[in-house]
């Protein structure tokens, strides 16, 4: 791991170049909860990617990971977020990147799209679909709650319930991710989507609960194309293979 400073916050992050190929970037943005490990390297995106000949940077978020632990809600904004995404490429010296975010991390790769569109190659949201502009849908309350309490404690809800054991399995910070929950929850307007003209792929499973329909949100993108991860759930969508598989696919023809 490295890191570097964000404005005033710690930022960690890995670099992995390409094995052969052009070397071409791709920065990896996980969701919420989970790390750059958990979200990219345990599921093999990392060696996917760089064993077609990518260069793959993955952070960690702020109040993630190895990255620095927050606890006021308003430093977890998602503009907030994209803009530790925006320096580290700034870091790096790198112009334009392919910008890969999941559920919460394609969220953050939305905003960065919208905000710097010369800096983003092309757009790949996965675990994200309409609930990405619909309140009608997405996560229930009680999350930020359920990390909060005493162990034990009974949560309002079974998916609060599982993100509070996630938590605790990837020995997360839960002060710091229930600060990030009650603010990292930004929903982007139809007029703002329509103004992404970054090539989009949107990937979701057919039994995701979390995301809303991921081909309804790629029909509101002026250049989007919809992945359907057909019998994959939030969790089980983002390494799965046909995933994987589609999104080497989509980059190549951005060669």
């Amino acid at each position: 791991m490295q890191t570097f400073d964000s404005d005033g916050v710690t930022i960690a992050f890995i670099d992995v170049p390409a094995k052969g190929g052009t070397g071409d970037p791709v920065l990896l943005v996980h969701g919420f909860a989970s790390t750059h490990a958990v979200n990219w390297v345990n599921t093999l995106w990392v060696r996917t990617l760089t064993d077609a000949g990518y260069r793959v940077i993955a952070l960690d978020n702020r109040g993630h990971g190895q990255s620095q632990k927050l606890y006021a809600p308003e430093a977890y904004g998602t503009d907030i977020m994209s803009g530790d995404a925006l320096r580290l490429l700034d870091h790096l010296g790198i112009e334009r990147a392919n910008v890969m975010g999941y559920s919460m991390g394609a969220r953050i790769s939305a905003v960065l799209a919208l905000d710097h569109p010369e800096r983003v190659r092309s757009l790949l949201m996965g675990g994200l679909g309409l609930y990405m502009v619909d309140g009608k849908g997405g996560l229930p309350d009680g999350i930020a709650e359920a990390l909060e309490a005493p162990p034990g404690t009974p949560a309002a809800n079974p998916t609060a319930a599982a993100f509070r054991a996630f938590a605790e399995q990837t020995k997360s910070d839960l002060r710091a991710l229930a600060a990030c929950i009650r603010c990292a929850r930004h929903r982007l307007s139809r007029a703002e989507l329509a103004l992404i003209e970054t090539p989009t792929l949107v990937s979701v499973g057919t039994l995701d609960t979390v995301a809303g329909s991921g081909e309804a949100l790629a029909k509101l993108m002026p250049n989007a194309t919809y992945l359907e991860l057909t019998d994959r759930d939030h969790s089980s969508a983002v390494g799965d293979r046909a995933h994987r598989k589609g999104v080497l696919e989509f980059l190549a023809k951005r060669a």
